[in-house]
Formats: C-alpha cells, structure tokens, sequence
C-alpha cells in the first residue's frame, strides 16, 4: 500500500519511522527488536513492544500469530528477571526502577494485595495498561511462589498479546488504512494509553 495516496498523509520523521518499521518486519533485526522490547519490558523498559508488534502485523498479517507468540514468550522470561530483581535486587536495582517511576507508595500498597489476590492480581494486572514490570518486581519482594507466578503470567502475557494480534489480524487492510490515515493521533493515544497504566497504579494500586 503506498501511504502517499492516503488521505490526510503528510510525509515527516513520524512517518518515516514507521515506514521503515514497515520495510524492516521481514528482517531477522526486526523480529529480534520486538523480543528485546518484549523481553525489557518486563523488567525495566518504560515501553511496551506494542509499538513495534502493530505495525508489523500491519505489514505481514500473515505473521500475527508468530509474533504474540514470540511477545509472549520473550515477555515471560523478561518477567522471571523482574521477578529476580524483586526477590535478590530490591534494594539495589529493585528500588531504583520503582523511584525511577515515582510509584513507590503506589508499589507499596501493591503488594499488599498479594496476600489476598495472589494469583489474580498479577493476571489482572497483567492485562491493565499499568506496565508489568511493576507485577514482575513486586511479586518477587513478596517472594510469590515461582510456579504459580509462572503461570499466571502465561495467562495474562499470552491473552494480551494474542488478542492485540488477532484484532489486527481480523481488521486487516481496515485496521492498517485507519492507523496510517491518523498516524499522529494514533501515537498520542498509545503514549496516552502507557501514561495511563502509571496513572492508575500511582493512584489505584
């Protein structure tokens, strides 16, 4: 599809990234960003792999199913790392990401509901927008047992991931005309969308 013919298409550093995030989903170096992203995430990253896993599903729909996969995956590991700092780092590493963000009352009050949710609480909260290293550090402070962890965080990565691909998936063509006609608005509304998640665990635990 070529983008110039778009109503509203406008050429700038904006969309110039995405171009070249679109011409650079057959490349092994693309797919390898996602996972470092994925994986990163779940620990220290301040940004989800969403923003590269959409268009590159936009690109190749074909390749939807393999990328949720890989998110998911990647993203699960990143976890049991986040999980590590938690346990062995909080009060070194651990404590930093968390003052890094500003959220330690908020990560405070978070572990609290370990005790009562358990594995609930990090499904749940795995789904929100609230981003998941967050899940990952606190649920190693409380030394949350590591097999359970586990398997909440399969259920709560691979249900995220997989639904994002399968809606794009689905849309298709639909999806892509729509993100590319409205390119800039689409990106305040993902960056709007992660303020978010910090938004709500400050303020809601």
């Amino acid at each position: 599809m070529d983008i110039s013919s778009l109503p509203n298409a406008r050429p700038g550093w904006l969309r110039r990234q995405y171009d070249w995030v679109l011409a650079s989903a057959d490349t092994p170096q693309a797919v390898w960003l996602l996972c470092v992203f994925s994986f990163a995430e779940s620990s220290v990253f301040p940004l989800p792999p969403d923003l590269l896993l959409i268009p590159m599903i936009l690109a190749h729909p074909s390749q939807a199913w393999r990328l949720a996969s890989l998110c998911t995956i990647t993203s699960v590991l990143g976890g049991f790392l986040g999980y590590a700092i938690g346990y062995y780092l909080y009060a070194s590493l651990g404590e930093w990401v968390i003052n890094t963000y500003n959220l330690s009352s908020a990560f405070e009050k978070f572990q609290q509901g370990f005790a009562e949710w358990g594995f609930w609480i990090i499904v749940l909260k795995g789904l929100t927008p609230i981003p998941y290293k967050l899940v990952t550090i606190a649920s190693g402070v409380a030394h949350f047992d590591l097999k359970t962890f586990f398997a909440a965080s399969i259920i709560a990565r691979g249900f995220r991931f997989y639904l994002l691909s399968g809606l794009l998936w689905w849309m298709g063509p639909w999806a892509r005309h729509w993100i590319e006609k409205y390119l800039g608005l689409f990106l305040v509304l993902s960056l709007g969308i992660i303020a978010l998640g910090f938004v709500a665990f400050k303020y809601l635990g």
